[in-house]
């Protein structure tokens, strides 16, 4: 795969399914216009996929209880989504919202008219609400709480999310605002009554909570109500029409809630009553849930669940209690990823991406579309293991490039560090073994998909059991005749960045160079910069300054003598630009050949959904860094 190519990726985003009729939304990168276009693709029981709908960039379509209405979101030369509608035997798409800050996915009432959605909206006077107003001229922002801005988003107490009901089949339609104040609220769902929405929101619609519960809101009017109070976190909630509800949810007090799995639970819900609590019906230790909401599927529920590199498509038995990963049967996605998925009736579908796709639309029967066409040019992808010193077993992949070798061998860390490498597609791969390099993809201790123990090892340990399992699956890979061993690289982002420095100071002597990318290089200005890090560096490194600061590369700086690309986006609040300054500097002074790759405009998330030619340029200066240093 060249760097170009990213304009020939498209990439099926969600899939909605009623009674035979299937849909599903695909994007792709367009480099020419800097821009990601969409439409909706219906996909007939008999032939190849049919374009339905013509928008510059449509997605996240659902299809309405009774099948006669689809309903989408659809924006033009990049403007914020709006809420459309359109009858599902097709014809002329028609508007429903028209609000500043765009809307959010459609969710049908069980009457097939109101639809509920989720939505930022901005203070009086804030983000172009005042005509002529511009941005820079705006009053300043009184901050009082730690939760105020998010990466991707930017400022966010003075444009909460707030949950809206309109009746789309209304001549002239109307959004009706249902919550206000300083909370956040996320993924609605209705009751089967069609009375009240029931949506994940900050505990004791509290915005500075870390914990979640679920609240009913009356879809008429009214203040939430608490239905389900949880053990930490409840999200994605689902009412059952046997008067239940389903929800994805973590247990931890405090700040302490990093590397957790994620569980599919269950609750009583009594609306106006005493708030109940959910049971655990997956196991917390082997079980990793996907963040997508479940689905009842017949004598079950089925979930996204996370293994060793997969996402797997699995169902949790309807009589499950504490159910180990073992007991949850497969549907879909083995050695493979599931992004989405739904059902209707006893038919399954899902959208699964594959090391060398990077999504098609599947059923248990099946693939149905073939939207990545023909996969020449990507590398294949194999799993390598290795035992780390302290005898503990490592996993991972290596992508081998055409030809013989040796080749020099690119060390690549994912981020989180509660993530994972694996089945799924994942672009960086194919561009550096198209250029001739062999890539080793670790797991390390503190990924996800291998039971909670694993992911919260390095609580307290960062740079310690990671590193050797690293390092381990690296000589691994450099056992084999395929890979050079004197030609080696490391790379990696955020997570991933800490990890490239790690090594570069530790370990400098095992390679050439490094590519340190959107990294925490320091977690003790990251406790007060990230928008994350006013817990989530204590949540892995403690209170301590001292521990936190013998836990960054930035203060381990001058053991690093090896050439390193610091690079950043300008607009990062997750791994605030300062974590490159800092670090960029100390390599200067200490006289190290550093150099900083500064992306205007981008957030943390450049690599996988910046703007198309800043995803072609950075992966062109990648390949020209490597080819001074590896060559």
């Amino acid at each position: 795969m060249r760097p170009e190519d990213l304009a020939l990726l498209n990439t099926p985003g969600s899939v909605t399914l009623h009674d035979g009729l299937l849909l599903v939304d695909v994007a792709r990168p367009d480099l020419e216009a800097d821009a990601y276009r969409g439409s909706l693709w219906r996909l007939p029981q008999d032939g190849p996929p049919v374009r339905f709908t013509f928008g510059d960039h449509d997605s996240a379509p659902r299809i309405s209880p009774d099948g006669a209405w689809v309903a989408f979101l659809r924006s033009h030369d990049g403007g914020r989504p709006q809420l459309h509608v359109m009858p599902t035997g097709g014809g002329e798409a028609r508007p429903v919202t028209d609000l500043a800050l765009g809307a959010g996915t459609p969710v049908w009432a069980p009457d097939s008219r109101r639809i509920a959605f989720v939505t930022r909206v901005a203070e009086p006077g804030r983000y172009g609400t005042d005509e002529g107003v511009s941005a820079g001229g705006e009053a300043p922002r009184r901050i009082t709480g730690f939760r105020y801005r998010l990466d991707g988003v930017g400022f966010t107490f003075d444009r909460r999310p707030a949950l809206f009901v309109v009746d789309a089949l209304a001549e002239a339609p109307e959004p009706v605002r249902l919550t206000e104040g300083p909370y956040d609220v996320d993924s609605p769902t209705w009751t089967p009554d069609g009375e009240h929405v029931l949506v994940s929101a900050s505990r004791d619609l509290d915005g500075e909570s870390l914990h979640t519960d679920v609240y009913a809101v009356p879809a008429g009017g009214g203040a939430p109500v608490l239905a389900v109070r949880s053990g930490g976190t409840a999200e994605h909630p689902v009412a059952l029409p046997g008067g239940e509800v389903l929800y994805l949810g973590t247990e931890f007090s405090g700040v302490d809630a990093v590397g957790r799995n994620p569980g599919l639970f269950r609750a009583p819900l009594r609306i106006g009553g005493t708030a109940t609590t959910g049971v655990r019906l997956t196991e917390e230790e082997s079980v990793c849930c996907e963040a997508l909401p479940p689905v009842p599927a017949g004598d079950g529920v089925l979930v996204a669940v996370r293994v060793r590199g997969a996402v797997e498509l699995r169902l949790v038995p309807a009589d499950a209690l504490d159910a180990p990963l073992e007991k949850l049967v497969p549907v879909l996605g083995e050695r493979a990823s599931v992004k989405a998925f739904t059902a209707y009736g006893e038919q399954v579908v899902a959208v699964v991406s594959t090391p060398r796709s990077p999504g098609e639309v599947v059923t248990p029967a099946g693939t149905l579309t073939d939207f990545s066409g023909s996969p020449g040019g990507f590398a294949s992808l194999e799993e390598i293991t290795a035992v780390s010193p302290d005898g503990y077993p490592v996993h991972g992949w290596l992508a081998l490039p055409e030809g013989p070798g040796p080749h020099p061998v690119l060390l690549n860390v994912h981020g989180g560090p509660f993530h994972h490498h694996g089945w799924g597609f994942l672009d960086e791969t194919h561009v550096y073994a198209g250029a001739g390099y062999a890539v080793v993809l670790p797991n390390p201790r503190g990924s996800a998909g291998y039971g909670q123990a694993h992911g919260r090892s390095v609580v307290g340990a960062l740079g310690t059991v990671d590193a050797d399992d690293v390092l381990a699956l690296l000589d691994a890979a450099l056992a084999r005749p395929e890979c050079d061993a004197e030609r080696v690289g490391v790379m990696g982002g955020s997570y991933g960045g800490f990890m490239t420095g790690w090594l570069a100071a530790h370990h400098g002597s095992r390679f050439r160079a490094a590519w340190s990318e959107r990294a925490v290089n320091a977690w003790d200005s990251f406790a007060g910069s990230s928008d994350i890090g006013w817990y989530f560096a204590e949540a892995y490194c403690g209170p301590d300054v001292a521990a936190q600061r013998a836990m960054s590369p930035l203060y381990h700086a001058d053991r690093i003598t090896l050439p390193f690309a610091v690079v950043h986006s300008e607009e990062d609040w997750r791994c605030p630009v300062e974590q490159a300054q800092r670090m960029f500097v100390a390599l200067r002074r200490n006289g190290v050949p550093a150099e900083f790759l500064l992306f205007p405009g981008e957030g943390h998330e450049l690599t996988r959904s910046g703007r198309p030619r800043h995803r072609l340029q950075r992966f062109e200066a990648v390949l020209e860094w490597w080819s001074r240093h590896l060559s």
